[in-house]
């Protein structure tokens, strides 16, 4: 078999009258692909909602942030002037004050005596209200300042408010 004999007609490489190779074009990065598009949303509602949880965390603690700092200054106030009186009526309002800003839909601010015991220990005393040191923010005003155990009770009244630091309207 002998090849078919060259013509002036036909060129010897059939290859010659083609174009060289070339490259597609570069992929655009924009418009992202739809799985893109929704890795974005995924993500931008993600740091939504840990900002909105943060945020409503840092406001639900306020009132427990701003009532240790209270406790620390009727503490400090206590070690100073020694007057156990003013001490426990601080620590009565202190109660009061946050009780009303941790259950606001509750009718707690009409509560006395016994009633307003039981509340406190319904909600994380354990009965150290009614039947322990914390009886004393009833009984005080009617006592010798000497038999007031201020700090047991200002220990209580913050294991209270650390216990209810989650309660959030």
């Amino acid at each position: 078999m002998n090849p078919a004999p060259a013509n002036a007609d036909t060129p010897l490489d059939p290859l010659t009258g083609l174009r060289p190779y070339h490259l597609p074009d570069a992929v655009s990065w924009w418009p992202p692909a739809p799985g893109w598009w929704l890795l974005l949303l995924i993500t931008m509602v993600l740091i939504f909602a840990i900002v909105w949880w943060f945020n409503r965390r840092h406001r639900c603690h306020a009132a427990a942030r701003q009532a240790a700092r209270e406790l620390e200054r009727l503490r400090s106030s206590l070690s100073s002037d020694r007057d156990t009186a003013v001490f426990v009526r601080g620590l009565s309002r202190l109660l009061r004050r946050y009780v009303l800003a941790a259950f606001p839909g509750q009718p707690v601010a009409a509560l006395t005596g016994d009633a307003w015991l039981n509340f406190l220990d319904n909600h994380g005393g354990a009965g150290r209200f009614q039947n322990g040191p914390g009886r004393q923010l009833i009984e005080a005003p009617y006592r010798p300042a000497a038999q007031v155990a201020a700090d047991e009770l200002a220990e209580l009244v913050s294991d209270w408010i650390r216990h209810n630091r989650e309660v959030c309207p």
